[in-house]
């Protein structure tokens, strides 16, 4: 048996070749060597189950993005190939097509953004933040023939104002389009405790089960039972949702309402007394 020294000395070697399937399993006395094995398997798992993420990822955005451009070859190879076709119709089809994957690459940057905590952190209200994202998305509600309600207490944390903006666009959005067809109505509340915020997204819709509820923060995870009208976005809204709470410190907890629809609960931090200067 190799000695405890050597044992982790070639697993870290292993990992610095990439090896990041390889685990000590150190048995024997809980000592420092037995302590330090552990750690070191505990953070090769993470590591592991991260690059497993990034690829998963990576591939997926490969797909999606090799989808609006593989639509407007075929469209281009349409209008060549037939010089009478309606050249309205195709540059309205192109300007769609070319929208979306615009929207899917700001929406990875911005994802890319929120995973590195590139941002300054500032004094912000939740509450204003959640009021301003309600209000902005009000004529989308009443286009789709729901209501919004919202409510709360000023709510105090520190972040980007931005960044806490788009995250809980995202929820009211993500509301409004996987609602029930018509008459559905969407709570948006903020509430203050001793040492946390918390937002809560609620809506009205079609009964989940725990299953589909566990994937929804997956990129790109689109089920068809959950695509409804020209609003469903790119496939990263709750992805970035989760993203943006994690950089803050923060929580995203997903859980299905028992009548049906979505309860979307972030946690983040509360501020320290704010003091102008």
């Amino acid at each position: 048996m190799l000695a405890p020294l050597t044992r982790i000395t070639h697993a870290t070697r292993l990992a610095a070749n990439g090896s990041l399937a390889h685990r000590i399993h150190m048995e024997g006395r809980k000592d420092e060597f037995r302590e330090l094995a552990d750690a070191f398997d505990t953070m090769l798992a993470r590591l592991e189950a991260h690059n497993a993420e990034q690829q998963r990822f990576a591939a997926n955005a490969s797909h999606e993005l090799r989808t609006p451009l593989a639509i407007t070859q075929t469209l281009l190879d349409v209008a060549r190939n037939d010089p009478r076709h309606d050249n309205g119709e195709l540059v309205d089809r192109l300007h769609f097509v070319n929208t979306r994957a615009i929207d899917l690459t700001e929406a990875l940057l911005l994802l890319s953004r929120a995973d590195k905590r590139t941002f300054t952190r500032e004094h912000v209200d939740l509450s204003l933040v959640a009021e301003e994202a309600t209000e902005t998305l009000l004529p989308l509600a009443e286009k789709h023939g729901h209501t919004i309600e919202a409510s709360g207490d000023i709510t105090p944390t520190t972040g980007s104002r931005a960044l806490l903006l788009q995250m809980t666009t995202n929820l009211v959005h993500n509301a409004i389009v996987h609602n029930q067809p018509e008459q559905g109505t969407i709570w948006v509340t903020t509430s203050r405790h001793p040492k946390a915020v918390v937002l809560t997204v609620e809506n009205t819709g079609e009964k989940l089960s725990p299953q589909m509820v566990s994937t929804l923060v997956e990129p790109f995870q689109r089920g068809t039972a959950r695509i409804r009208g020209n609003h469903t976005g790119v496939g990263l809204g709750l992805a970035i949702v989760k993203s943006i709470a994690q950089a803050h410190d923060g929580t995203l907890t997903l859980t299905a309402r028992p009548n049906g629809g979505l309860r979307a609960t972030v946690r983040l931090p509360a501020a320290p007394p704010h003091t102008g200067g």
